[in-house]
């Protein structure tokens, strides 16, 4: 597909020129997404990072043109592919870091330098050890999803596949709390695959894609439940820029949330494709032939630039990266 062909999808402000595989031109030969493209961060020099499931690493780094810079995280690669899932990036002082969340029981929250170097790995047993026995029962699962940030310093692990808790740390790296648990009732948590900081309306929330309870829960800085929305899918993930909020949901859309957290843009939203997408236990996730243009199947995350463009990764077998680029 030329450039002049790329479908062009929303309306609007909210207009975006939908480049699918985006970064595919500048993927070397030998490097693979494998089974997904799941998580998608920017750092302060624009450079994209995405992890997979494929080789090698656990992690492809490209510019903002495409071109590949590296392939990183061997630590969450140990064995036929990588268990590259949520990726987030914090500068610090005047360093920038990576914090992962490998989809593997196994494996532990890594805290780790641009270059590569591991500042920390938190697994279960030291979860548990930390937390006084939060994963003590051997029922519990354990196995994370994403990480995100405070204001204060602190910082937020989600073992969204596992335990359903989001476990809170301090600056210091000391354990706080363990908010929500299993469960429908507010505060309570099925699958929260994804959390970022609400700074829109002033007092800092933690706003957390409540994915299986289809719906996005905020809480205090002290960890109380302030509020509900529905109306989601199967929300993946949160990222926020200005006013805007910005929700990847599995079921093959994007939504954009305003201040007043009002829907002004759900992209790729068509009930009719996301029937077929949902279809026989999601089988279109491994036939990219029946993909279509200007669609998605199952976008997982999804991240602002600093210019609004967006860059979205998909949970499909070979991965599929997308940039939109913003047309008004």
């Amino acid at each position: 597909m030329s450039f002049q062909d790329n479908p062009v999808i929303g309306s609007g402000e909210f207009t975006y020129e939908c480049i699918h595989n985006w970064d595919r031109a500048g993927l070397p030969a030998g490097h693979e997404y494998g089974n997904a493209s799941h998580g998608v961060a920017i750092d302060s020099q624009g450079l994209i990072y995405i992890t997979h499931y494929g080789n090698p690493g656990s992690l492809f780094v490209f510019d903002g043109d495409g071109k590949f810079v590296k392939a990183m995280g061997a630590a969450h690669n140990a064995g036929p592919a990588a268990k590259g899932h949520g990726v987030s990036i914090r500068k610090e002082g005047s360093d920038e870091f990576l914090y992962l969340a490998p989809a593997d029981s196994e494996m532990g929250f890594t805290k780790m330098t641009l270059t590569g170097e591991i500042v920390w790995t938190k697994d279960r047993a030291t979860i548990n050890s930390e937390s006084d026995g939060v994963l003590a029962d051997p029922k519990t699962g354990y196995r994370p999803t994403n990480t995100s940030f405070r204001p204060d310093g602190g910082y937020y692990l989600g073992d969204g596949y596992g335990s359903h808790y989001v476990f809170e740390y301090d600056r210091n790296d000391k354990f706080v709390r363990a908010l929500g648990g299993q469960g429908t009732d507010a505060g309570k948590f099925s699958t929260p695959h994804g959390q970022w900081l609400d700074t829109r309306n002033g007092e800092p929330k933690l706003v957390v894609a409540d994915r299986a309870n289809k719906r996005l829960q905020w809480f205090g800085m002290d960890g109380g439940h302030v509020k509900t929305l529905d109306g989601f899918l199967f929300p993946a993930d949160i990222d926020v820029q200005g006013e805007l909020m910005l929700v990847p949901d599995l079921h093959a859309r994007i939504t954009i949330l305003n201040l007043q957290n009002e829907v002004v843009a759900q992209l790729g939203d068509d009930a009719a494709w996301r029937t077929q997408v949902l279809a026989d236990n999601f089988a279109m996730r491994v036939r990219p032939d029946q993909w279509q243009p200007g669609r998605f199947v199952h976008p997982h995350d999804a991240c602002f630039d600093a210019e609004g463009n967006i860059y979205v990764t998909e949970w499909v077998k070979t991965g599929r990266v997308t940039k939109l680029v913003r047309k008004a």
